[in-house]
């Protein structure tokens, strides 16, 4: 479902994205990780279609992340490092205006928000200006307007950034239950997070990859817990 194809990107003389490519099918759940740089985001946001690559290219379902952008935007949800929302809109508010912009037709829109409101517990926060909230009800928010249309590829930058350990376990329990139908890609600094719900981990040093493996067998090859191991690859 996402298909990467020696994906580049570069900012001056600085390679952030370095010809990197590989896929990730339906009911993966893949932990995208690597030291502050090393090109995780700028990936993400081509896959997203926010930056255009120098070269190389990546599908989502089959779409093509330069020549079918829209078709691409509309089978990803993707969930942003700063989770941005306008702070003035209630989440109400701002929920409807994620139905109007994805396109979700009135008599559905009812249950798509009901949905998403009670997948990622906001319901006693929904009719409060977003700029009142905490940073993990907003994260919370973030990951609800990228749930609403339901898509088949996720796409989740620091999915349990700022919230409290009772949150984060509802998040992971969440991307649990959602993992055997779709496409999941997440990014986090949370090691022991890729290994409580990850079935694959790619970790990318200096714009390339430098492994891509189970967070198992990756321990089994180098020896040491995952934390160990990710720092002797990307030191």
């Amino acid at each position: 479902m996402i298909k990467v194809e020696d994906l580049r990107r570069s900012f001056g003389p600085i390679k952030a994205v370095d010809g990197i490519s590989f896929e990730v099918e339906k009911g993966q759940v893949l932990g995208f990780l690597g030291p502050n740089g090393a090109g995780k985001s700028t990936a993400m946001k081509m896959l997203v279609c926010f930056l255009k690559p120098d070269s190389g290219t990546a599908k989502i379902c089959g779409h093509d992340i330069i020549k079918d952008s829209i078709a691409v935007r509309r089978s990803l949800g993707y969930l942003a490092e700063n989770a941005p929302a306008y702070g003035e809109m209630t989440v109400a508010s701002f929920l409807t205006f994620v139905c109007d912009a994805r396109g979700i037709a009135p008599a559905a829109r009812k249950d798509a928000i009901e949905r998403v409101i009670n997948m990622c517990s906001i319901k006693n926060v929904y009719h409060q200006p977003i700029e009142t909230l905490s940073k993990g009800y907003k994260r919370r928010v973030g990951l609800a307007q990228c749930l609403i249309h339901n898509p088949p590829v996720l796409i989740l930058d620091e999915p349990t950034d700022g919230l409290d350990p009772n949150q984060k376990y509802e998040v992971r329990q969440l991307i649990n239950s959602m993992a055997k139908d779709k496409c999941i890609l997440i990014s986090t600094h949370i090691l022991d997070e890729v290994e409580a719900i990850c079935t694959r981990s790619i970790i990318v040093n200096r714009g390339k990859i430098v492994a891509d493996d189970t967070p198992a067998k990756l321990k089994e090859k180098h020896g040491g817990t995952f934390e160990e191991v990710f720092r002797k690859i990307t030191r």
